[in-house]
């Protein structure tokens, strides 16, 4: 079994190469070439943080297990921390041996903002060029890696309550980035609009967002979180990751569920359509699943094995 650490992860799974990896994801899920159950989560009435197990099966010619097996803790980002730390496993589809154990954190650090960007090129405006992110952490950083790979971003606004300054200070990106003092600040320009927050209350208004922006709301994870108000999915085309999950777990999606116009791995293949026209708004409600985690894991054992990296070590 191959040991990968973070940046081991980093060094096999560069942003470019996953946003392709997701796109290869999504199509074979949607082909129905994917197995995956909703995600079961644990959380002890004695703390904010919770457990959290994603397997998927992708069979075929080169069959192949995976898991992600997380603890999402809310409180960490005030330590410096990433807020999903855990491991990814692969295992053989035939022989069900393990193949690698790597750092969740770091997959999923990136294939949450590849996928952002694999929707983004899909669904944003062509001519799409300036950027607001609500949120300072890991994923905002992830997502001003990601976004410029299929939009010539211009401009980008960041707001976080707390942090927004420090980021844009510690941040290099090659466009104009400064912090906005509040989310509607950052908003109203906005052609692309992220929210990667832990939010329980909606931090995006409909009355912020001018017709033609596209939105990738990638924060909330659970039934607790919601980032994007009512308003704004009824008034959107909305686009998701994965009926299944989002049924069962995004909070918007509960009592009153705004219509969706297709799954973004069925625009990738044809089988649903894109944006209406130029002032449409649109939202890509995605809370990350496990096909892409098993997607991204397998691109990086391969990869991995050609570079030398990890460590091997029999159990």
């Amino acid at each position: 079994m191959r040991i990968l650490s973070a940046a081991d992860v980093h060094r096999a799974l560069p942003m470019n190469d996953c946003v392709e990896v997701m796109a290869d994801a999504l199509k074979a899920r949607a082909d129905g070439l994917v197995e995956q159950p909703l995600r079961q989560a644990f959380k002890p009435s004695a703390t904010s943080a919770f457990g959290v197990w994603m397997p998927a099966y992708r069979g075929g010619g080169q069959p192949v297990f995976g898991t992600k097996l997380l603890c999402i803790v809310p409180d960490n980002p005030a330590r410096g921390l990433d807020s999903h730390q855990g491991a990814v496993m692969l295992f053989d589809g035939v022989t069900g041996e393990p193949l690698a154990l790597m750092n969740a954190s770091a997959v999923t650090e990136i294939r949450t903002a590849a996928v952002s960007a694999l929707a983004t090129r899909a669904l944003a405006r062509e001519n799409a060029e300036s950027l607001a992110i609500i949120g300072a952490g890991v994923q905002a950083e992830a997502h001003l890696r990601a976004l410029p790979l299929v939009r010539e971003i211009k401009h980008a606004r960041v707001f976080s309550p707390r942090s927004a300054a420090a980021f844009v200070e510690r941040v290099d990106v090659p466009f104009e980035l400064e912090a906005a003092a509040s989310a509607e600040e950052a908003v109203r320009d906005a052609d692309i609009v992220v929210t990667v927050t832990t939010s329980t209350e909606p931090v995006l208004r409909r009355e912020w967002i001018r017709p033609g922006t596209h939105v990738n709301a990638a924060g909330a994870s659970t039934v607790r979180h919601q980032e994007v108000d009512d308003e704004t999915m009824f008034a959107a085309e909305v686009y998701v990751d994965a009926m299944q999950s989002v049924l069962g777990e995004a909070k918007e999606f509960q009592d009153d569920p705004p219509p969706v116009r297709g799954e973004l791995g069925d625009v990738l293949t044809g089988r649903a359509p894109g944006r209406s026209g130029p002032e449409a708004i649109t939202v890509f409600r995605s809370l990350g699943i496990a096909t892409e985690d098993l997607f991204a894991a397998d691109h990086i054992l391969r990869r991995a094995a050609e570079l030398g990296i990890g460590v091997d070590a029999p159990i």
